[in-house]
């Protein structure tokens, strides 16, 4: 490996959920060209735009969907396969001047909950693994770097309260002290392969939904959005971008920035070393083994944050190193590296996902700080309720400028 970006290594860029044996296959949709009518226009085919164009269709909408690359092709399919409830807010606040109120986050939390359970019934368990999750503090094994044991003390008493936090709303919240560390276990969350999840969201929309694949979007404004090679017109327009929404809406770059998230897929380790997914230290590290015993973790941001504030999405060598010494750890092992890949994505200062207005029947959604795959959908559809009825966003997501 080089310093810097890493330019030799096989499977780079790759993430390891393409190699999934049970990915279903795809058939690529074509590129834009030329003018398009519709109702509805949807860019960004990820969780959330597919949420919005399954949720348009069942308003008797004719739709367009649009994506730079592939379906599930930026972050969507390329994150750590968590369903997880209530997002990156989390109920126990730790963010400095976060005003999101108590409240608003446990509506979050059930309306992502409702989203999982949405999942669930349209994919089935073979899909979406109802394991449940850890959240740990500390890494198991040696400290990997000087002050470790007292950030794994901070980090033990935010589980603390985050775990209280879901005990006082119903949540079954167990206690966990183990080989993986200690932390708590919250059977709401799920497991998958997002890129499968994808394909089969995608696959099941109604003939009126039309996809373009491999499409980038270079203006978006009132009643029209215009392509590399064509122009969509439609008086509703629903953007559905995280990663490199403050480039394709510069009025949105004071709300949220991207940021490089990382990660690395191993070949099998022990079987069962991981019955669930697991996060440590406030969810900068995060792993889960899939069915086939691979070993899917990611993490690192925290420890290199100036330089993964950045929008390239290509795989770095110290974020690698790090995350190849976590995933030891984790697998409790040697492991030997498969993918490597990073991912752009959008945060928000205080964690609350965004569905604003920026323009006349133009909705975008967005900001998910690294944890999109229920907020998403629950953001896309508040898009669009807010696109065509009109309807004022929860107070869980910022829909206004001030």
């Amino acid at each position: 490996m080089t310093h810097g970006s890493i330019t030799s290594l096989a499977g780079l860029g790759r993430p390891g959920w393409d190699d999934d044996p049970q990915l279903p296959a795809w058939e690529s949709r074509a590129p834009l060209t030329g003018t398009v009518h519709a109702d509805a226009c949807v860019i960004g085919l990820g969780g959330s735009g597919l949420a919005a164009a399954e949720d348009l269709a069942a308003r008797g909408l004719a739709v367009v969907g649009i994506d730079a690359h592939r379906i599930a092709g930026g972050a969507a399919g390329r994150n750590g396969g968590f369903l997880s409830c209530g997002g990156a807010m989390g109920l126990a606040s730790f963010e400095a001047g976060s005003t999101v109120p108590l409240e608003s986050r446990e509506q979050l939390y059930l309306a992502t909950r409702a989203e999982l359970e949405r999942l669930l019934d349209r994919l089935g368990p073979s899909v979406v693994r109802r394991t449940g999750s850890l959240s740990l503090a500390g890494l198991p094994g040696a400290p990997m770097y000087d002050g470790h044991a007292r950030d794994a003390a901070v980090y033990l008493d935010h589980l603390r309260a985050e775990r209280d936090a879901l005990a006082s709303i119903g949540i079954a919240v167990q206690d966990y002290e183990g080989e993986l560390g200690q932390g708590y276990f919250n059977p709401d969350t799920a497991s998958v392969n997002p890129v499968r999840r994808a394909f089969q969201v995608a696959a099941a929309l109604p003939r009126s939904v039309r996809l373009y694949e491999h499409s980038p979007v270079t203006d978006v404004r009132a009643g029209a959005v215009t392509t590399r090679d064509g122009v969509v017109r439609a008086p509703v327009i629903v953007v559905a971008v995280d990663g490199r929404l403050d480039v394709l809406l510069p009025q949105l770059a004071e709300l949220v920035r991207t940021v490089r998230l990382q990660m690395l897929t191993t070949a099998p380790i022990a079987v069962g070393r991981l019955s669930c997914g697991v996060s440590y230290r406030d969810d900068f590290e995060w792993a889960q083994q899939d069915p086939a015993g691979r070993l899917l973790i990611g993490g690192g941001r925290d420890r290199f944050a100036a330089a993964e504030e950045s929008l390239d999405d290509q795989p770095t060598e110290q974020v690698q190193r790090w995350i190849e010494r976590a995933a030891s750890r984790v697998a409790g092992q040697p492991v030997q590296i498969t993918h490597r890949w990073a991912a752009s994505v959008g945060y928000t200062a205080d964690r609350r996902a965004l569905c604003i207005e920026v323009d006349d029947g133009v909705v975008a959604c967005g900001g998910y700080s690294g944890s999109g795959n229920l907020v998403g959908p629950v953001a896309a559809r508040a898009a669009v309720a807010l696109a065509v009825d009109g309807t004022v966003p929860a107070g869980y997501l910022r829909s206004t400028f001030d």
